[in-house]
């Protein structure tokens, strides 16, 4: 897990080119979501956070975005694992 607000730029452009970071999360919401979400997009630098893989934004409690992850989301609703 990275702060977005812990990275420069050209580091965090390194990361995500070079796979380290796959998805980003709102602190205060949550919500974890692919790098191209618009949601995601749209949120405060502050409360931004990146994850190498899903596996670690489940662990840390986070819960699939509804708009970038329709499919992970509905099963995280329904309850399945």
């Amino acid at each position: 897990m990275t702060e977005h607000a812990a990275l420069a730029s050209m580091q965090l452009f390194r990361m995500i080119r070079t796979g380290k970071l796959v998805y980003a999360g709102n602190k205060r919401l949550m919500i974890y979501g692919t790098l191209h979400c618009k949601s995601g997009k749209r949120m405060n630098k502050m409360n931004r956070i990146f994850f190498m893989n899903e596996e670690e934004a489940i662990a840390e409690g986070y819960r699939p975005c509804g708009h970038c992850m329709r499919e992970a989301y509905k099963n995280w609703k329904d309850g399945v694992v």
